[in-house]
């Protein structure tokens, strides 16, 4: 079984491997794609492709990347010259949490799970005086496959029923001051708070110090049980665009959880509905 999370030491042992295709799956918010296409250019992991999360996503949604069909995901990844056969170590700025946990979460919806996180990611490859390429790797367009599995992407209505039915727990990854509504939210025009009935686990609080790799699976465990989450029961993760709740989504599967959907719109989507119901103040 392949691990979700490999290290630095690993990887670069690895770099010459023709098995082992790697993705700088940046991104910045505020910010988005354009800074992180501008770190990449002035230098990613030897080989990396550039990962980009809005262009791996339904044109027609409603948010920067809405979680893809299979049809495109397929193509899009299949232009990126990767197929079934390879194994895919996704890394970002940000030790997994934007968005290279994004890119894990979806290889595995849709049935591949040949994918792991660069633990610790740039920073940590930096911190170690690993090298760095800027140039732009040669990609040969190959076909690549999805099959169905069983993960779910929650949408609005599912969530808004969840309230009442509560069928999961829903488990939000944004800040404390966020989630309680005591700080303003980086996105223009949202309400501050949380939907009704949400957990919160902050996703910073799954990394250890300033490497920012991922704590062992106790420690997160530990994290989840403090924000009155049952690691035994349903869980769907939400965030504020639908990327660190796919960090705590892996985070959840480092402690043996397989079964975690997310909520792909988030609050980009709940903050900016004003007929929908929120909550201030910490989880209830």
């Amino acid at each position: 079984m392949t691990d979700a999370l490999v290290s630095t030491e690993w990887l670069a042992a690895r770099l010459s491997d023709p098995s082992i295709v790697i993705v700088d799956a940046s991104y910045f918010v505020p910010g988005g794609i354009a800074p992180a296409l501008q770190q990449y250019a002035e230098g990613h992991l030897p080989g990396a492709r550039f990962f980009d999360i809005n262009d791996v996503a339904d044109p027609a949604g409603k948010k920067d990347h809405t979680f893809p069909t299979a049809a495109i995901f397929a193509a899009k990844v299949g232009a990126l010259g990767i197929s079934n056969a390879h194994h895919i170590v996704a890394y970002d700025h940000m030790g997994g949490a934007c968005a290279a946990a994004r890119v894990w979460w979806m290889f595995r919806h849709f049935g591949h799970h040949k994918v792991s996180v660069l633990d610790g990611g740039l920073k940590k490859w930096k911190s170690e005086n690993r090298s760095l390429s800027t140039d732009t790797p040669s990609i040969t367009p190959v076909h690549f496959d999805t099959v169905a599995t069983q993960s779910i992407v929650r949408s609005r209505a599912d969530m808004q029923a969840n309230i009442v039915a509560k069928t999961w727990q829903t488990v939000d990854a944004r800040g404390v001051g966020r989630f309680q509504g005591t700080e303003p939210e980086p996105r223009p025009g949202l309400r501050s708070g949380h939907i009704p009935g949400a957990r919160n686990v902050p996703f910073a609080a799954l990394f250890d110090g300033a490497a920012q790799t991922f704590k062992d699976k106790t420690a997160i465990a530990q994290a989840f049980a403090a924000a009155g989450v049952d690691l035994t029961k349903p869980i769907t993760t939400s965030c504020g665009s639908g990327v660190t709740a796919c960090t705590v989504a892996l985070g959840a599967y480092l402690t043996g959880k397989t079964d975690v959907n997310i909520y792909d719109g988030s609050w980009l989507e709940w903050g900016a509905d004003h007929t929908l119901p929120l909550e201030t103040g910490p989880a209830t």
